[in-house]
């Protein structure tokens, strides 16, 4: 599976789960899926409705920069992701992962 092929409901169910960022020059970076949300308003053009993955690490040592990473999931395998960090709070970073 790519991930052209999938959608907001491919998610939804992974909610609270882990995905393993395999790093080239370091360890793993486990990053956790927070929320699932659609961007859609039914208009889209697309073969699949805009969503948007918003992912959180409690680490607060590093962060990952913008960029595609391969993230890992027992369920859906290896899939490149593109995200992008959108700030931290007191519990760690955020990234986001958006999908049109």
């Amino acid at each position: 599976m790519t991930s052209a092929d999938l959608t907001i409901a491919d998610f939804i169910p992974l909610l609270d789960q882990t995905f393993r960022v395999s790093m080239r020059d370091s360890h793993p970076y486990d990053l956790t899926l927070v929320r699932a949300y659609d961007l859609g308003d039914g208009r889209a053009a697309g073969p699949r409705r805009p969503f948007s993955l918003i992912f959180s690490n409690p680490r607060k040592d590093s962060y990952l920069p913008q960029r595609t990473y391969c993230l890992e999931h027992g369920k859906l395998g290896v899939l490149e992701i593109f995200l992008v960090p959108i700030g931290p709070d007191e519990n760690g970073m955020f990234y986001e992962a958006v999908f049109t």
